[in-house]
């Protein structure tokens, strides 16, 4: 499997969600490469992440700039096809305001900037993302955000709840912003996009304290064929 990894001017995760991607299936030798802003070539690339950041110094608000850049444009085609496509926190924020994903991500009820440790709960999305993952179940990474809060109008939210799309909710207790419905992640209808704020990519090794992180990355990845190969 062979990830592209989107970099705008602002990004500063993009190494770290490079990291992760090779780090999911390294026994098979995947790969990623970062694509530039301006990039529109996506063709053999298998999963595109958008990484976490400020991209384009969240001017206007964060990810309105970003949905123009000629990369995003790109990135729809390649989820319109059924291409696995995953943002982390500014990197969903970006799909929202892209119209990739329900919804929008507005300033922490505390208007501040968090970072911290904490736990989420799996929802019954069904993605490729949760793949590895059982509904209901418990993982440990890291929020660090300052416009995490999930919101959409009420008729939109309760098409999202019925129709199973929540992907992560904060744990009870640890809404770090006032989502509602303590949302921290979301998928499309089709289910190959998926967007949360809290970052699964500084989640991947067991110094960090937590591997967690490392299955949404695995879960996308194809088997390998008979001669080691993808298939």
């Amino acid at each position: 499997m062979i990830w592209g990894v989107v970099q705008f001017p602002g990004s500063c995760d993009e190494r770290d969600a490079l990291h992760a991607c090779r780090l999911s299936r390294v026994e098979f030798g995947d790969r990623a490469r970062l694509v530039w802003h301006e990039e529109t070539d996506l063709s053999g690339l298998d999963g595109i992440v958008i990484p976490g950041g400020f991209s384009y110094g969240d001017y206007l608000r964060a990810g309105a700039i970003a949905r123009f850049s000629p990369a995003m444009s790109a990135v729809a085609d390649f989820a319109a096809a059924g291409g696995p496509v995953l943002g982390i926190c500014n990197g969903f924020q970006v799909l929202c305001e892209s119209g990739l994903l329900p919804g929008a991500l507005l300033t922490n009820t505390g208007t501040r900037f968090i970072c911290r440790q904490g736990e989420l709960v799996v929802g019954e999305a069904d993605s490729p993302f949760l793949a590895r993952f059982s509904p209901g179940e418990r993982i440990s990474v890291p929020f660090k955000h300052e416009s995490g809060r999930y919101y959409a109008p009420p008729d939109l939210l309760e098409e999202i709840e019925r129709d199973n799309r929540v992907a992560f909710r904060y744990a009870p207790g640890q809404n770090p912003n006032g989502s509602l419905n303590d949302i921290a992640g979301v998928v499309n209808e089709a289910g190959n996009v998926l967007g949360l704020m809290p970052h699964p990519e500084h989640a991947v090794e067991a110094f960090t304290g937590s591997t967690d992180g490392l299955r949404i990355f695995q879960g996308p990845a194809r088997e390998p064929g008979p001669a080691g190969m993808a298939a």
